[in-house]
């Protein structure tokens, strides 16, 4: 009996494949503790996980202080505590299933841990890019919807490709989604993208309704690449 429950097993797993099998029978949170990944990230992989992991909490910190500069705003603060947590969260845990150390792993202490980036590699880049962006932002309204349209065109390229500053040193470009080979990695990455394009339209639009339509022009991306973005 034992010998027929061990192979019935073995043919489930092939069939189905071993996450697919922890997630029916011990339910999908089981599944990142039971079945570690059966490939390892390579060196590119973690470095730009992890540094997807502080973008993403950079996003959520920016937003959230310009939500208490401009609390009429309200896009800032809807999108730092709804999606923008979500994608912080989700490369933790993403970093989580594939035994990557998280840069920041008190990141949702939000009294203390609000533009501080404590990654080995990455902290510096994100400290300095917090700060610049912010006092770019308090500069007005207007310039704060520009700053939040700037970090979703980065955000964009940076997952799709890779972040200008991990080329800077050294590292292959693409490394991001064009260069991953990992599922786990991929969805997880084209979820970001599309989260991304979405607040760039939300914020265009916002824009827009100040300079006027169809007036934005692009800040990091192309504008051939905006205006598909934008529909245009």
């Amino acid at each position: 009996m034992n010998k027929i429950l061990i192979s019935v097993i073995f043919i489930l797993i092939a069939l189905l494949g071993a996450n697919t099998l922890v997630a029916k029978y011990y339910g999908a949170e089981a599944e990142k503790v039971l079945v570690p990944p059966l490939v390892a990230l390579d060196v590119v992989e973690v470095s730009h996980l992890t540094f997807m992991r502080e973008e993403e909490k950079f996003a959520r910190d920016v937003y959230l202080t310009l939500a208490e500069q401009y609390p009429q705003q309200k896009i800032f603060k809807l999108i730092a505590t709804g999606a923008e947590q979500i994608h912080t969260d989700m490369m933790r845990d993403k970093l989580e299933m594939f035994n990557v150390p998280d840069p920041n792993p008190n990141s949702d202490n939000l009294s203390d841990i609000i533009g501080v980036f404590a990654g080995a590699e990455w902290g510096w880049y994100f400290t300095e890019q917090y700060q610049f962006l912010i006092d770019q932002g308090m500069i007005s309204e207007l310039e704060a919807l520009y700053v939040a349209a700037y970090i979703e065109e980065l955000n964009i390229k940076d997952i799709a490709l890779c972040p200008d500053v991990m080329i800077d040193n050294g590292y292959p470009s693409p490394c991001g989604l064009a260069y991953t080979t990992q599922k786990a990695l991929q969805t997880a990455y084209n979820t970001l993208l599309s989260g991304s394009e979405n607040h760039l339209r939300a914020f265009v639009r916002r824009i827009e309704a100040v300079i006027g339509e169809g007036d934005y022009e692009a800040q990091y991306l192309t504008q051939a690449e905006m205006d598909t973005i934008l529909g245009r």
